[in-house]
């Protein structure tokens, strides 16, 4: 007979502001199988953790249920606790009753508390018929791959490096240093990049732990984590590695999509890295006729924030280089006239927004808050037309050059990449991460980890504050010798199993092999993820993943019903 102790969180307000918590305390410890319930402010703090341990010895508790927040946030943590006690952690359950219960609905007290109830009760079945696991172990490599070599990539290979770890750096261009190696400056300080870029790119290349390869990509891919084989173009054979960094970084808007602004059309519009070149080459000059440049406009959020063209981000990085692009610009043309159409200046950083205001005021660059509207051409002249919106006047403005501050966009060759290495991507084709809070670096993919721009546009020090943490990560991989994983992965009755093959073709892990020999489908434990694709596909029931077999799920069903 199972020994079950229930323990609810009234997490704040968050969930007993909502739900009747002495009540539910009430009506589960009359469940059968639970023969103990109770409730604190805050389960997840220490001496929440302590009432558990308290609990599990001395009531002999074989099974948990923590009714708190969402298993994403504190799962391991109360695992760990009852772990600490003596009890198999894969005997504690979390009941979500924060998400799922108090937040949905407030308002409504009487059916969040009987909510509650009924998630509690479910999570109690489940837990009775949970077995006692151990985590799975498989052995690492310790290599590290990094795809690209930007300032996120090179950082990220020079701190795993310098953590004692041999590393591939893969670079698809033939030179090192992504976009930064194109910037004339940096903002906000104005130093010149090259300063910078080359001490980086030099202590990578003559680091004795990391190889360089450029003009290659990765071309074939299989493993999991701690154990991925790579082929790389130029390579002669497949390199075995142990994790992966991708940061392939961001490349401009192509310009021939926006011709309302004249892109591909007129000679005289460039976007920002034909600026930087300008601006690195001391002399802003007319693509057109090489006649210097007396007034410039430059026209931000070109091709960002449009949901019609799938991108309503923000690009982030245009305000501050548009800015920079201006100031340096007066500098080399004093007697020159800039100016800057924007919807908002989104100057996020430190002295980021202190730099845009002296730009404004000591740099005389004028800010005209509007969106463009359309550039025309006439008498071989250009002409901006847009609105101020804040004057909500007109405004027709004759131009040299015009200068589109374009939306950042995915690398080419991310969406092959991404589906090679299954890896997932956002909406507009950026690497997705795990968790926006919780796992900002990490990819879907266990062993796969993201830095720079690859993820979302960002600048040089928030890339490199990524790929820093991106390259911990790995280091954290790679101080252990054999990687510990969740042991709830499929598995299959031999006697039920078919060898029908359905198993096979929905797991989007590759986890799902047939036998060598046997009529049998077989699991590559450290491959599975636990989607139960698998579970849904099998006519007979033959594959479940562990800890959410049939009679689990059909058994929390009635519960709840």
């Amino acid at each position: 007979m199972a020994r079950i102790g229930v323990f609810i969180c009234h997490c704040g307000l968050n969930i007993a502001g909502t739900v009747d918590v002495g009540r539910v305390v009430e009506a589960i410890r009359g469940y059968p199988g639970v023969v103990f319930a109770t409730d604190y402010r805050y389960m997840c703090s220490d001496p929440g953790q302590a009432l558990i341990q308290r609990a599990i010895a001395e009531h002999e508790l074989d099974g948990v249920v923590v009714a708190a927040c969402s298993p994403a946030m504190h799962e391991s943590t109360f695992r760990q606790a009852a772990a600490a006690a003596g009890l198999n952690p894969y005997r504690v359950e979390i009941a979500n009753i924060r998400e799922q219960v108090s937040w949905p609905h407030q308002g409504e007290p009487q059916r969040a508390t009987e909510k509650a109830i009924e998630t509690i009760a479910s999570l109690v079945e489940k837990v009775r018929y949970d077995e006692a696991l151990e985590p799975l172990t498989f052995p690492v490599t310790r290599r590290a791959l990094v795809i690209g070599g930007g300032v996120a990539g090179l950082t990220a290979a020079l701190e795993i490096a310098r953590g004692g770890y041999p590393v591939l750096l893969v670079e698809r261009a033939e030179r090192l240093g992504g976009h930064v190696a194109q910037l004339s400056h940096l903002y906000p300080t104005l130093e010149g990049s090259e300063a910078h870029l080359a001490p980086l790119v030099e202590a990578v290349t003559s680091h004795p732990l990391i190889q360089v390869l450029t003009g290659a990509e990765v071309v074939g891919w299989e493993g999991q984590v701690g154990h991925f084989t790579v082929t790389i173009s130029g390579l002669p054979s497949p390199v075995d590695v142990g994790a992966v960094i991708l940061a392939t970084g961001f490349e401009l808007y192509a310009q021939q999509h926006l011709p309302e602004y004249g892109g591909g059309r007129y000679p005289d519009v460039v976007d920002g890295l034909q600026f930087e070149a300008m601006l690195k080459a001391g002399e802003i000059r007319r693509p057109s006729d090489g006649r210097p440049v007396r007034e410039v406009v430059w026209v931000q959020c070109a091709g960002s924030r449009d949901p019609t063209l799938h991108r309503a981000y923000c690009s982030k990085i245009c305000c501050m280089y548009v800015a920079k692009q201006a100031a340096l610009y007066r500098r080399l043309v004093p007697e020159g006239q800039a100016y800057v159409f924007y919807i908002d200046v989104r100057a996020q950083g430190r002295g980021y927004e202190e730099f845009v205001r002296q730009v404004m005021e000591e740099y005389g660059v004028v800010y005209l808050r509007g969106k463009v509207s359309r550039l025309v051409e006439r008498n071989g002249a250009l002409e901006v037309w847009g609105v101020d919106t804040l004057s909500g006047q007109a405004v027709r403005l004759k131009a040299d050059l015009v200068v589109l501050a374009l939306a950042a966009v995915p690398a080419a060759g991310s969406e092959a990449l991404a589906r090679l290495m299954r890896v997932a991507t956002d909406e507009s084709g950026f690497f997705a991460e795990a968790h926006p809070k919780l796992r900002p670096v990490e990819s879907f993919t266990a062993g796969v980890y993201l830095a720079g721009a690859a993820q979302f546009p960002r600048d040089i020090a928030e890339s490199v504050a990524q790929a820093a943490g991106a390259a911990a990560k790995v280091l954290q991989l790679f101080a252990r010798k054999e990687i510990v994983a969740e042991p709830t992965v499929a598995t299959v009755d031999e006697e039920l199993c078919a060898a029908c093959g359905r198993c096979i073709e929905v797991c989007p892990y590759d986890a799902r092999a047939m036998h060598p020999w046997k009529a049998l489908a077989t699991v590559n434990a450290a491959l599975c993820q636990s989607c139960g694709a698998c579970a849904v596909a099998c006519p007979n029931k033959a594959t479940t993943v562990k800890n959410l077999s049939p009679e689990q799920v059909l058994a929390m069903v009635e519960a709840m019903l």
